[in-house]
């Protein structure tokens, strides 16, 4: 063997293993960032969605100074870049209520990162509940079932059809949500829900068709398990138990509705039901819409039953059950 070629072997044998060694370590270093992540990925997602709020402000900002750009009136131009910038204040500080709201429900949820295991073969055929399968008590997913609520003027009308939609492998039962106020529909939802062979309720999406006058005005809040990162979440726990504190949806921006078990033996009436002692009573609320607060009443074989707004009083009731 050439001793020139051989040195110079060396020498690349040594680079190369300086350059592996670089890479592993870089590697490393990696692996321990990532999880650094994973140890707060509950606060990082929150700072992340932060950012992302910010620049969304900032985008709607110039988009609004871009249409005023398009008045022929010099003073309506004015109004409106000052209208544009009111906005974005407006945005920058929801984004600060959210960002806290986020955090706080770090501390109730972890910082574990949300990545709830979805196996089809744990789930059971949504046409068999009701049936051959035992529903969950407080979300009764039986087929051909309706409930009709009351808030004010508002009508809704929620019924589970036979119908069903695979989503992640799952097959998911496909229930109806219509609200209709003073005659007029106003909103029209497509829910899917599909229970776990435990008796817990997953939710995996909506398509919220949102009217004004009769005419379609947007889709705001829909989203589907698996479509841009969304995830199921729990709809309803099989056994619930005081402070239990889960997801029920996740879209970052879009949904992102959590539970709080507050009680198992509230009391509640209501036209088409009543409960004494034996209700189930949650607190529902969501860090993108700062102000929802609800506490929700189930009754144990009958269901949903009660929405009671703290902050106003107002009512959402039961008046009727179709089976």
């Amino acid at each position: 063997m050439n001793v020139r070629n051989s040195k110079k072997s060396v020498l690349r044998l040594g680079a190369l293993t300086a350059a592996m060694l670089s890479a592993l370590a870089g590697s490393a270093n990696a692996d321990v960032q990532t999880a650094k992540r994973h140890v707060r990925a509950c606060s990082q997602t929150a700072h992340a969605a932060f950012s992302a709020c910010g620049y969304e402000a900032i985008d709607d900002l110039y988009l609004a100074r871009a249409n005023c750009l398009n008045l022929a009136d010099q003073n309506a131009v004015a109004q409106c870049n000052s209208d544009a910038s009111e906005a974005r204040q407006d945005q920058h500080q929801e984004c600060d209520v959210q960002h806290a709201g986020r955090l706080d429900l770090c501390e109730d949820l972890g910082e574990a990162p949300y990545a709830p295991p979805i196996d089809p073969t744990n789930f059971v055929d949504p046409t068999e509940i009701g049936a051959s399968v035992t529903p969950n008590p407080y979300f009764l997913l039986v087929p051909g079932r309706t409930m009709v609520y009351q808030d004010g003027s508002e009508i809704i009308t929620v019924e589970v059809t036979d119908e069903t939609r695979e989503i992640l492998g799952v097959t998911c039962a496909v229930v109806r949500d219509i609200v209709i106020d003073d005659g007029v529909i106003i909103e029209d939802t497509t829910d899917w829900y599909a229970q776990d062979l435990a008796g817990n309720v997953w939710y995996f999406g909506e398509i919220a068709q949102n009217f004004e006058d009769g005419i379609l005005v947007d889709v705001e809040g829909s989203w589907v398990a698996g479509v841009d990162s969304a995830k199921p979440g729990i709809a309803m726990l099989a056994h619930p138990a005081v402070e239990d504190t889960y997801r029920q949806e996740f879209a970052l921006g879009t949904a992102e509705d959590t539970a709080e078990v507050l009680s198992i033996t509230a009391s509640a009436t209501v036209p088409a039901a009543n409960c004494v002692n034996t209700c189930l009573q949650t607190e529902d609320s969501s860090p993108i819409i700062p102000d929802l607060l609800e506490h929700k009443f189930y009754q144990p074989g009958v269901g949903f039953i009660l929405e009671i707004k703290p902050e106003t009083g107002e009512r959402l009731e039961l008046v009727e059950i179709r089976e």
